[in-house]
């Protein structure tokens, strides 16, 4: 999602600048004007590359935010009062960013802010989905519901990437090491043989001098070579994070074989998730769609959705409005229009997100499965290659000895 600057004017009349990350500034402008803001200025943060360590920085992490939640329900469960809730957890948690902001926020609800506004005032923190659920929960006066809801949501998207991660960790490690073994054989191994030959003065054949001047060659422009590959990669993190940049590589990505299909899924997966917990928390279906937008992290499947809600606003069936934007598998569409049917939407959304986490669980089973001894394959022959070029002059010289 991009940052945006923005002008705001409040209800009590202050004008405020705050950054905001959304997916466009059309939806994020409408976002703010339903909480009662008035847009002055919206812009689009430049350079938006160099500043995302500093973003990261901010975000809180994911495990201690998890843990943060289940201990505020516990404690709200048990009766005490938000205020009081927030010292209990402030008592026992470390110095870091969440505590540093949770001080902050008892500070404003202390103020008489609600629990949702104080959260909203630190939108690079907490997603705009878990300040809308906590919203939604004090509207309907269930804010333990709400947040037992936002914490099973937080643990099934943290359980599927930990299980993604895993998948992908062992051919990750055989192809450092693949490329750590060929790297030493070209850089260090083939030189010393190289100079042993040149000392022999013997001629040597055409494949072992191919070689070694395709080391000798690496040898001498490593780093400019290196300096290249730096440079490439700014260049292209750079342009990859314009508007026609991202498109350009997400549509890439989606069409690219097999890899294609599973990154699919993977965004299908997790938006049907988000929209799920979303519209359990009681907030409108319209709403909910434009909440779980982001989820995607694809400007294709993005804009696809965002034509889908369009269609929604003006009176048509989610399902059909979402076949017709093609995002989503016929299989996916008809579990859709059943849940539509039967009111059972929250639940037909969740038992569609669990069939696509088992099929991209499949797909990176059989992935893996094949990946790994094709490693090992292609590391061998190459190491062999390098191996018997190298031999071929000791070869030729036993030879003529012989003879």
């Amino acid at each position: 999602m991009a940052i945006y600057t923005c002008k705001l004017g409040s209800a009590e009349g202050k004008i405020l600048e705050k950054e905001f990350e959304a997916i466009n500034p059309a939806l994020l402008r409408q976002n703010l004007e339903e909480q009662g803001y008035f847009v002055f200025e919206l812009k689009k943060k430049p350079f938006q590359f160099l500043w995302e360590k500093g973003i990261a920085r901010q975000r809180v992490n994911n495990k201690e935010f998890l843990t943060f939640n289940q201990e505020l329900l516990v404690l709200i469960k048990a009766g005490l009062p938000i205020i009081q809730a927030l010292d209990t957890i402030l008592e026992r948690l470390d110095k870091g960013k969440l505590a540093e902001i949770l001080v902050d926020i008892r500070e404003e609800i202390k103020g008489g802010a609600a629990l949702s506004d104080a959260f909203a005032k630190y939108p690079r923190a907490f997603s705009h989905l878990y300040v809308a659920s906590l919203r939604a929960g004090e509207r309907t006066g269930d804010l333990p519901q709400t947040i037992r809801r936002y914490i099973a949501f937080l643990k099934r998207v943290e359980g599927f990437k930990k299980k993604v991660i895993s998948a992908l960790f062992y051919p990750a490690i055989l192809l450092t090491l693949a490329f750590v073994v060929v790297s030493v054989l070209l850089l260090y191994v083939v030189p010393i043989f190289s100079q042993i030959f040149a000392d022999a003065g013997s001629q040597l054949p055409l494949p072992t001098q191919m070689l070694i001047a395709f080391t000798t060659a690496m040898r001498r422009y490593f780093l400019l070579v290196v300096v290249f590959i730096v440079g490439a990669g700014i260049m292209f993190r750079r342009w990859s994070s314009t508007e026609t940049g991202r498109f350009v590589l997400d549509r890439f990505l989606l069409r690219f074989p097999f890899f294609g299909e599973l990154f699919g899924k993977y965004a299908v997966a997790g938006f049907t998730r988000t929209f799920a917990t979303v519209l359990g928390s009681g907030i409108p279906i319209v709403d909910s769609l434009k909440m779980s937008v982001g989820t995607l992290n694809n400007k294709i499947l993005e804009r696809k959705l965002l034509e889908a809600i369009s269609r929604v606003e003006e009176g048509m069936q989610l399902s059909t409005a979402l076949e017709n934007a093609k995002m989503m598998p016929p299989l996916a569409i008809r579990m859709l229009g059943v849940g539509e049917t039967t009111g059972s939407l929250e639940e037909m959304l969740g038992e569609i997100s669990e069939y696509f986490e088992e099929e991209i669980d499949r797909s990176l089973h059989v992935l893996t499965t094949a990946i790994e001894p094709a490693i090992l394959i292609v590391t061998g022959l190459v190491i062999g290659v390098i191996i018997v070029t190298m031999y071929l002059p000791v070869f030729k010289i036993a030879g003529s000895v012989s003879g």
